[in-house]
C-alpha cells in the first residue's frame, strides 16, 4: 500500500476558519458549472464527489440573493427566498456526508446583470449602462437601496445557515459583483460617504462583513472573496488600495479568498499563463491579517502547492479547475498516488459549459457533470462479469480513454496504433504554441494503461478489416480520428470551392506532419473558430512567414469567447503581426492569389498570397468500421459481436468530446440496457434508480 510522502504532511494539517475547522488545506473555491438552480440533484452529486475526493472545503458557485441580481440566461444558484433552501440544503448535506465543510458564495451582481427574467431595475453605485450589451442602465442606489441590499444579504446568510452551510461569503471580486463596483473608482463616482476615497468606497464592504459576522453569530464562518487587482490600471483597483482595504478590514472575515482581475484573468488558460501565475499579485497580503488566506493558481503540482504554503503566500490551496479535472486530487496526494492525478490542462472547456448554459464538462475528466444523470464516478465503474476481449484501433484521446476504462473494468484489451507513438491529435497538437499541457491527456492515460496487465498496446500496427476479423475479438472500437478537409467545405461552404490546380493548399494535418508553405505570404481560412487557426498562425509567424487569418465571423477564433480567451488571442495575434480579416469568406483559390467576399455585404476582392491553410471541416476516418459492417456475414465465424467508431472517427469535435466518447464506450460495453440511463430533473419525478 502506498503512503503519503512526509514532505506533504503540511498540506494535511487542519485549518481553523472562525468557528469551524477544515480537515486539511485543500479548498475547492466557488466555481460555476452550467447546472445551478436548474439541476440541483446533478449539482449536489458533483460537489459530493469533490468532498469524497478529499477537498476539506467545497463551495457552491455564486448564489443570487435577490431578483434584482438575475443572471438570466445564465444558470447559477438562487437564494431569493425560503423556497430555495431545500435544493441548497441538498448540496450541503452531500458535502457533509464525507466530512467536508460546505461554503456558499452569496452574490449580488449589480451592474453586471440586466435582470432579463425578473425585469427588476439593475442596481449600482452610479447611473451607467449595464456591463452586458443591453439597452438599459443601472439605477444609482440611494440610501434606501443600500439598506435593502444589506437586508437581503443578511437574510441570505440566515437562509444559508438554515440550509446547513459552514462558510458564508461576502463576495467582492471577478468584476461582476455589486461590492466590487462600489470598491472601484472606475465604476464608483459617488460623492457621498460611499464614494471618493478608498475608505469611503470600501464602506459597504465593511458594513456587509460586520452584518455577516453578527448574523452568523458563531454558527458559520465568514469568508471575503476579494479582487486584488482589476488589471485595468487607474482608476481601477490596484495593489496599493487593496493593501489598505485588507489592512483596515484584516480581522473582519474569518478567511480571505483572494482572486485576480476579471474571471478571464483569474481563470486564464495555460496558453497564456503558467501554473501559479497569480502569486506575484497575492504575495504579501497574508502578512496583513491573522486570518487564513486562500488563493488559486491552477495548481496541479503537489510540490508547487507545498511551496505556496511553506513560503507564506497562502494558508490553503484553492482550486476550481484542478478539482474539476481530478476531484480526488487531495486523496491521491495523501495516499502517495501522485502518478494517478489527472492534471488540469488549462483549456477552459469547463468554463464553456457555464457560458453556453450547458452542464460542465472537462477534457481530462469525462465524468464531470455526469455523476448524477449517468451515474458515472471518476474513480470507479461497474466491473465486467464477462470475459470478452476488445480490440481498440487507434491510440488518440478516444482510444486511450476507451482502453483505460475497459481495462479498469476487467476486459482483456489490445490497443493498436498505426504510428510510432501514442496520443493521436492530443500528442500532435501539444507541439503547437501554448498547448504543451495538452500532452497531459496522453501522459495520464498511458501511465494508467501501463499499470493494467490486461491491456496491451502495439505501435506501428496498421489494421485492416481482414486483420481485425482474424484476431478473434468479441468487440472492436475504431478510434482512428478524422482528417481535415482541403476543399473549403465547412460551416460556410456546403460544397467545395474553386481551387486552381497549381494552388498551394494545406491543412492543419499537413502542418502537424511537418509540411510547410513554400513562400512567405500565407492565408489561414478559419471556418472552425476555435483555437487551431490562431495557434497555427503563431507557429507560422514564429517560422518567418507573413500570415493573415480570414474568418467569416466578426471575431477571430470566435468560439473562444466561451473559454475566456478571445480578446487575448486577438491581442497576441495582432501583436505578432498577423493580419486579421473578420467577416470575410474565402470563395476561390488561384495560383498566387485568393478571392474573398464580405460575409454581409458580399463585396469581393482579390489578395495575393503564396499558400492557403484550410481550417474548415473534418472527415471521420471511419473506413475500417464501414468495411467491418460490410463483412457482417463473417462476424459469427470470427466471434465478433460489435464494431463501433468512437471519438473523432464517430463525431469530429473537441478533444474533450473524443475523451468523453471513449469513456462512454468503456462504461456501456456489455452493460444491461436497463443500467444505461440518462436521468433528467423533473418536478415530482422519482430519482430512485439503481446504481450503475
Amino acid at each position: 500500500m502506498t503512503v503519503r510522502d512526509p514532505r506533504f504532511d503540511v498540506l494535511f494539517e487542519p485549518v481553523k476558519i472562525g468557528p469551524v475547522v477544515a480537515r486539511n488545506r485543500f479548498y475547492q473555491v466557488p466555481h460555476c458549472n452550467g447546472m445551478g438552480h436548474r439541476a440541483p440533484e446533478a449539482l449536489a452529486a458533483m460537489r459530493e464527489v469533490k468532498a469524497q475526493g478529499g477537498w476539506a472545503v467545497v463551495c457552491t458557485e455564486e448564489v443570487e440573493i435577490h431578483p434584482s441580481s438575475d443572471l438570466t440566461p445564465y444558470v447559477e444558484l438562487r437564494l431569493w427566498d425560503d423556497t430555495d433552501i431545500p435544493s441548497l440544503a441538498l448540496t450541503a448535506a452531500k458535502i457533509h456526508k464525507h466530512g467536508s465543510l460546505a461554503g456558499i458564495e452569496l452574490v449580488h451582481n449589480g451592474p453586471h446583470v440586466a435582470n432579463r427574467s425578473t425585469r427588476e431595475a439593475p442596481l449600482g453605485p452610479s447611473a451607467r449602462p449595464v456591463e452586458w450589451v443591453e439597452p438599459t442602465q443601472t439605477r444609482r442606489m440611494d440610501k434606501a437601496d443600500i439598506a435593502n441590499f444589506r437586508r437581503w444579504h443578511r437574510a441570505a446568510i440566515r437562509r444559508s445557515i438554515q440550509a446547513g452551510y459552514d462558510i458564508v461569503y461576502v463576495y467582492a471580486g471577478h468584476g461582476m459583483t455589486l461590492l466590487q463596483y462600489f470598491l472601484s473608482a472606475n465604476s464608483n463616482d459617488r460623492t457621498d460617504e460611499y464614494g471618493g476615497s478608498i475608505q469611503n468606497r470600501s464602506r459597504l464592504l465593511r458594513e456587509l462583513l460586520e452584518d455577516a459576522r453578527e448574523e452568523a453569530d458563531g454558527k458559520a464562518a465568514v469568508a471575503c472573496r476579494l479582487c486584488v487587482d482589476e488589471l485595468s490600471g487607474p482608476p481601477g483597483l490596484e495593489r496599493g488600495e487593496i493593501e489598505e482595504v485588507v489592512g483596515t478590514l484584516s480581522e473582519h472575515p474569518d478567511l480571505w479568498d483572494f482572486q485576480l482581475g476579471p474571471w478571464s484573468s483569474d481563470s486564464s488558460t495555460a496558453r497564456f499563463e503558467p501554473e501559479g501565475f497569480q502569486e506575484s499579485y497575492v504575495r504579501g497580503l497574508k502578512q496583513l491579517t491573522t486570518k487564513p488566506v486562500v488563493g488559486v493558481g491552477r495548481f496541479t503540482s503537489p510540490d508547487e502547492m507545498l511551496r505556496q504554503i511553506t513560503s507564506g503566500v497562502l494558508d490553503m490551496i484553492g482550486a476550481a479547475r484542478p478539482s474539476i479535472a481530478d476531484p480526488f486530487l487531495p486523496l491521491k496526494i495523501e495516499e502517495g498516488r501522485l502518478d494517478e492525478i489527472r492534471e488540469c490542462i488549462g483549456c477552459n472547456i469547463c468554463v464553456s459549459g457555464d457560458n453556453l448554459v450547458a452542464p460542465i464538462r472537462c477534457t481530462q475528466n469525462p465524468t464531470m457533470g455526469e455523476e448524477w444523470r449517468r451515474g458515472w464516478h471518476p474513480e470507479t465503474g461497474r466491473p465486467t462479469t464477462k470475459s470478452a476481449k476488445v480490440l481498440v484501433v487507434g491510440a488518440g484521446p478516444a482510444g486511450l480513454e476507451a482502453a483505460t476504462g475497459l481495462g479498469k473494468r476487467g476486459f482483456e484489451v489490445v490497443l493498436l496504433e498505426a504510428t510510432r507513438e501514442l496520443g493521436g491529435r492530443a500528442n500532435r497538437e501539444a507541439t503547437l504554441p501554448g498547448l504543451a499541457t495538452w500532452r497531459r491527456v496522453v501522459d495520464y492515460r498511458v501511465t494508467q494503461i501501463d499499470k493494467l496487465a490486461n491491456v496491451q498496446y502495439h505501435l506501428q500496427s496498421p489494421t485492416t478489416a481482414e486483420d481485425a476479423l482474424n484476431f478473434g475479438f468479441d468487440h472492436i472500437a475504431v478510434a482512428t480520428g478524422a482528417t481535415w478537409r482541403s476543399d473549403g467545405v465547412g460551416r460556410w461552404h456546403a460544397r467545395p470551392i474553386p481551387i486552381a490546380p497549381e494552388a498551394q493548399v494545406l491543412t492543419p494535418d499537413d502542418l502537424l506532419d511537418g509540411t510547410r508553405p513554400v513562400g512567405d505570404h500565407v492565408v489561414i481560412f478559419d471556418d472552425d473558430h476555435y483555437y487551431l487557426g490562431g495557434v497555427l498562425a503563431e507557429l507560422l509567424v514564429s517560422e518567418g512567414h507573413s500570415v493573415q487569418i480570414v474568418t467569416p465571423e466578426p471575431l477571430v477564433s470566435a468560439w473562444t469567447v466561451n473559454t475566456l480567451e478571445q480578446p487575448k488571442i486577438h491581442k497576441r495575434l495582432a501583436k505578432i503581426g498577423v493580419g486579421l480579416r473578420t467577416q470575410q469568406v474565402l470563395i476561390a483559390v488561384g495560383e498566387g492569389s485568393i478571392d474573398l467576399a464580405h460575409a454581409v455585404t458580399e463585396a469581393t476582392e482579390t489578395i495575393q498570397c503564396n499558400a492557403v491553410v484550410m481550417v474548415t471541416g473534418r472527415t471521420p476516418n471511419d473506413q475500417l468500421v464501414t468495411e467491418l459492417r460490410l463483412a457482417k456475414e463473417g462476424w459469427a465465424d470470427a466471434g465478433l459481436r460489435s464494431a463501433n467508431a468512437i471519438g473523432d472517427a464517430w463525431l469530429p469535435s473537441t478533444i474533450a468530446s473524443a475523451v468523453w466518447l471513449g469513456h462512454r464506450f468503456s462504461r456501456e460495453l456489455e452493460e444491461d440496457p436497463e443500467h444505461v440511463y440518462f436521468r433528467r430533473e423533473q418536478v415530482g419525478a422519482s430519482t430512485a434508480l439503481s446504481e450503475p
